[in-house]
């Protein structure tokens, strides 16, 4: 009835019309784009109080002129850069158990908000538009296989709650380090990011920009052995043959030496009849070792040590596999500890350090940057087997990686001591937002810094105590020489605070830490960047420990940290560089 009431009053052109609904309200129209709607006023209720909102009466404006109200104008329609996020175990991504649709949502949100407050002058200038977040969501076609049917036949039934939450969410890792299920996954996270960019292409014809990759918890470490097994081209093979391996290998024994090991010395002046080598020796079956005359014993023996010895080997640069389809058979000896388990040089790949072996797919573009939150990477690679990354390996086709995690994070490891293992130091601190330090970190450091001088003043004042006191006696000196040496004790007292500070100088160009070379994994650059914990965190890092691997989302000291790194590549900087 209002609604024909309007209408009519539209045709007509006639106004101050008053409409009465059957609840009693009351609607007057003044206007095309004004009218006031009265509520009824309500006697007092059951308990004797009467509203007090209800006899006010409500305008309602059609358009935005005369609004006092600022209006976001939206998002900038200009993309720089697009980031797909990969996310973690479960489909739950935050506390408040949402999406990582919505949780990229949240950290879309943030990082415009940061555009506006920290490369101000970058858009007044219209250098830059925004950063494109699109979500990557894999969980829900690994559980849509129907395992999910089988697990829950086999699953007991007492507390479900926490069963169904480990077979949807924990359950995960397990999946990954399966070969069924990790070809799932690689597969579903590959295809994804390919699909969308190719739809974001299709959607935004005049995009320029380049393209970075996230992901949090077991997400990153998807994404690492994902481009781990990239190709930098199609046909530039010759180029991989010289590209270092993630491993530091260091002196590969001989074939002697690893037979003089297994105590199979007698057998050498077989294998080297036969110009069989390692590599050789890695493509042998049990079959052409019996047609040698090799005895069963030695056969077992010798075929156990060198596949455990390849699988134990690390995790190499991608191998020469390529859509071409070259047999990895043809390949020269790069492929030694790439090769298939079964030596056949099949499609699957295993990649060593314990992980399975899977056709890893190619992506249709190159990431510049790979960001990694609250990662696993560390932890995997070392239960893999390995024991130090090559300083010199980088990714095939991206070039830099950024470990960002948070202090409590129970599930986050580091990456640079698996470079620099001989060397201790510390991660890259990651600034606040706010351009400084939390003040309870500045307190936390005012007060080591004070104990320490306290401490060196202290071991300054008992030094010169103990000098003094075993200091010899001259009963003959006569009152002039003890004017003099009273007035160069002071001297003598000046001295010794300034080895006081030269020892504190020591100390504060020990806090400095020189330039550490943590090899070409993010070229040339630091890897690991901490977050600084918030003052309520640290009165307790284990009741905040979940709430740390799941607080990147709406982090602005990570965001800005993206954002920061991916307009540098641009030659574009922070207003106001942070401390």
């Amino acid at each position: 009835m209002a609604l024909e009431t309007y209408m009519r009053a539209v045709t007509l052109d006639e106004w101050k019309k008053k409409l009465e609904s059957p609840n009693r309200e009351i609607i007057i129209l003044h206007n095309p784009k004004l009218m006031v709607h009265y509520q009824p006023v309500a006697g007092s209720d059951d308990w004797g109080s009467t509203p007090t909102e209800q006899g006010r009466p409500r305008t309602v404006k059609r358009g935005v002129e005369n609004i006092s109200v600022d209006i976001h104008c939206g998002e900038p329609l200009q993309i720089d850069h697009l980031v797909f996020v990969v996310h973690g175990i479960g489909p739950a991504c935050d506390l408040r158990f949402r999406s990582i649709v919505q949780c990229v949502n949240d950290f879309r949100s943030v990082s415009l908000n940061l555009l506006q407050t920290h490369f101000k002058k970058a858009q007044e200038n219209q250098q830059i538009g925004r950063v494109e977040f699109l979500p990557v969501n894999w969980h829900s076609p690994l559980h849509s296989t129907g395992v999910d049917v089988d697990l829950q036949r086999i699953t007991l039934p007492s507390i479900n709650r926490l069963r169904h939450f480990t077979n949807d969410t924990i359950l995960d890792v397990f999946f990954y380090n399966s070969p069924t299920y990790c070809q799932t996954i690689v597969d579903t996270v590959a295809s994804e990011m390919n699909r969308i960019y190719t739809l974001f292409l299709q959607r935004n014809p005049d995009f320029k920009g380049g393209v970075s990759i996230a992901g949090h918890s077991l997400g990153s470490l998807i994404l690492f052995d994902i481009l781990t097994n990239q190709k930098d081209s199609l046909g530039d093979i010759d180029s991989e043959k010289d590209s270092p391996n993630i491993m530091d290998q260091g002196d590969t024994p001989t074939l002697e030496e690893d037979l003089k090991k297994l105590q199979l010395s007698e057998f050498f002046s077989i294998f080297e009849k036969e110009k069989v080598d390692k590599e050789a020796l890695a493509l042998c079956t049990d079959k052409d070792l019996q047609q040698m005359g090799i005895p069963l014993g030695p056969r077992k023996k010798i075929l156990n040590y060198f596949r455990t010895r390849e699988n134990s080997m690390g995790i190499n640069r991608p191998t020469p596999q390529s859509a071409s389809g070259m047999n990895m058979s043809n390949m020269p000896k790069e492929s030694e500890f790439c090769s298939s388990a079964d030596g056949t040089g099949n499609d699957y790949l295993d990649v060593g350090i314990g992980q399975v072996s899977v056709k890893y797919p190619r992506l249709i573009y190159k990431p510049e940057i790979f960001f990694a939150f609250g990662s696993p990477i560390g932890m995997f690679l070392t239960v893999r087997g390995l024991k130090r990354i090559d300083p010199n390996y980088k990714f095939p086709t991206c070039k830099g990686f950024f470990n960002i995690y948070h202090p409590f994070d129970p599930v986050a490891y580091r990456i640079e001591p698996m470079v620099v293992p001989e060397v201790e130091f510390e991660p890259m601190l990651i600034p606040h937002h706010k351009g400084r330090k939390r003040m309870h970190l500045e307190l936390r450091e005012g007060l080591t810094r004070m104990s320490m001088d306290l401490k060196n003043n202290l071991l300054g004042s008992l030094r010169m105590a103990w000098k003094s006191f075993t200091r010899a006696p001259y009963p003959a000196l006569q009152a002039s020489e003890t004017a003099e040496e009273t007035e160069t004790e002071p001297v003598s007292s000046l001295e010794k605070p300034s080895d006081v500070n030269t020892e504190e100088t020591s100390v504060a160009v020990k806090d400095e830490v020189p330039p550490i070379n943590v090899g070409m994994l993010n070229g040339g650059q630091r890897i690991d960047y901490v977050l600084q914990e918030k003052p309520i965190e640290s009165f307790n890092e284990y009741l905040f420990a979940l709430q740390s691997h799941l607080c990147y989302w709406e982090s602005e000291d990570t965001v800005l940290l993206v954002l920061k790194e991916i307009y540098q590549t641009k030659g574009i900087f922070l207003d106001q560089p942070l401390q």
